[in-house]
């Protein structure tokens, strides 16, 4: 059906380059998942609770449950290991058994970050209606090193960047095709299980919901067709939410003593009766249910810490330095073999970070001078750039105002709304500083920009995928201060703080 609605598009050059796009994807994000064979980051927990539905055990997490039902699902699926409960009487997994394998745990998220790619050049192919365009600018996602590296591992931020893009295409389906009932309303059900699922994985994804205004702004002369389509999106919205936190109910039915508060996770009183008496999967049971759960997030967040950029050992960093690709992430590092070590860092592609915040700040100064002082000729796309800027700044906005430590990886949404204003600026600009920009000359760019992607991407490769590196090697890779890049016998040089000296 997505294809019927967008036939103009797909001719057989697109297919060929979406197989291009997929097999790329496949290369740099699926293939060899399971490798480095060790724990690293937040798979520590995720693994942990993974377990935990293997086995059925009750458990409380401060993200909602669908990326870890399916790490969960993975190891169910290939079973590669001879035993999964390992650490259902903990929440932290820690000291894996010989031969240990994540070919079950990672595969989820290894898999939905591949199809991610096809994804977003389908956006990107509604957008351009040029598949060789729609395949460079898919160039942005494919061979990012930072969004590789953490997706490859069992954690969230692939499932949710999978639903984050599948609700942008929905969105787009949705503003084209209004007059096509037999598209328009099925993708309305899209854009809401979508939404849904997305919302289900992480709490960011609420940002999504400034899609509907946007939406209903668009129909605002047809209130009938707007009423159906918030009844689709509503309904398949609810199905999936409720669904899946109904899963997660339904398969935590025993109590482990030997987890916080005696296994019950600060549940109330009501919810202790419901766990005690087997009544989990009532769904009368489900209000009281997901009240607890949800405010377990409010509890858990009062736990964690402020950043505290005097630590030594401190990876978090300010929302402001994010697009700059700062402060990256040792996950891992092994010991040296001669003189080489291997590094599994959180490092980014700078030339898409740096070219997607450039195109960011370009397309709000594009709706500004639109504003102002208008152009001759109109900005084609200005909805469009509208909506995904106000995303984009909306969401840093709302992370600015929490206290709690956070993550370079915190950045990938609105990272991946930058990728979609990037091809919209592309699109609108006509001429680059004295040379005009005619169609060949936007083809040349455009193809010498993935290039320029493609070699970074080569040269931050073994920081991606564990290869060994010399301390010469890993410094010429550490040439931005703020990122912080540090060898293993190097002392970390912070340009953000001067770590504190001990009283």
């Amino acid at each position: 059906m997505m294809l019927a609605k967008i036939k103009e598009a797909f001719t057989r050059p697109a297919v060929l380059f979406g197989l291009l796009v997929l097999l790329l994807s496949y290369l740099t994000y699926f293939q060899n998942y399971s490798y480095p064979p060790q724990l690293f980051w937040d798979e520590n927990y995720h693994i942990a609770s993974a377990q935990k539905y293997l086995n059925g055990v009750y458990f409380m997490e401060p993200h909602p449950p669908l990326a870890k039902l399916l790490i969960a699902l993975g190891e169910q699926i290939y079973h590669p290991n001879a035993a999964a409960d390992q650490f259902i009487t903990t929440d932290y997994a820690r000291d894996l058994s010989e031969g240990f394998s994540f070919v079950g745990y990672r595969f989820f998220p290894a898999l939905l970050a591949w199809l991610t790619a096809p994804i977003l050049f389908g956006i990107f192919l509604l957008l351009t209606k040029n598949p060789q365009q729609s395949t460079l600018l898919s160039f942005l996602y494919i061979f990012d090193n930072a969004l590789i590296v953490h997706s490859r591992g069992a954690m969230l931020e692939s499932t949710l960047l999978f639903f984050i893009a599948l609700t942008i295409l929905a969105f787009l389906l949705l503003l084209d095709t209004r007059d096509r009932p037999n598209v328009f309303f099925p993708s309305a059900v899209l854009f809401g299980a979508a939404f849904g699922a997305a919302m289900t994985t992480k709490d960011t994804a609420l940002i999504l919901i400034l899609l509907v205004p946007f939406l209903l702004w668009k129909l605002k002369s047809d209130r009938q067709i707007i009423g159906r389509m918030l009844g689709a999106m509503g309904l398949s919205f609810a199905m999936v939410f409720c669904g899946v936190w109904y899963a997660h109910f339904a398969i935590g039915t025993h109590i482990n003593a030997s987890l916080p508060d005696n296994g019950y996770y600060q549940a109330s009183e009501e919810y202790k009766a419901i766990l005690d008496q087997g009544l989990t999967r009532s769904l009368s049971s489900f209000p009281v249910m997901l009240q607890d759960s949800l405010k377990f997030t409010s509890h858990y967040a009062r736990g964690v810490p402020r950043l505290d950029l005097c630590k030594k050992d401190e990876n978090g960093s300010p929302f402001y330095f994010w697009p700059l690709g700062a402060r990256s992430i040792n996950f891992r590092w092994e010991t040296p073999e001669g003189t080489q070590y291997r590094y599994l860092y959180l490092q980014v592609n700078p030339v898409i970070w740096w070219a997607s915040f450039a195109a960011v700040l370009l397309g709000i100064g594009l709706l500004a001078s639109q504003l102002f002082f208008p152009f001759k000729e109109p900005l084609r796309h200005r909805f469009l750039l509208t909506v995904f800027s106000t995303l984009y700044v909306c969401y840093m906005i709302a992370i600015s105002t929490l206290d709690r430590v956070m993550y370079l990886y915190h950045y990938f949404p609105p990272l991946f709304f930058g990728f979609i204003i990037l091809g919209l600026v592309f699109l609108e600009l006509k001429r680059f500083w004295v040379w005009e920009w005619s169609l060949q000359g936007k083809k040349m760019g455009l193809l010498v920009f993935g290039l320029l992607i493609f070699a970074s991407f080569q040269f931050y490769r073994p920081l991606t995928y564990y290869q060994p590196l010399t301390d010469e090697q890993f410094a010429r890779r550490a040439f931005f201060p703020l990122w912080e890049l540090t060898c293993v016998k190097c002392d970390k040089m912070s340009t953000l703080a001067i770590p504190c000296k001990e009283p």
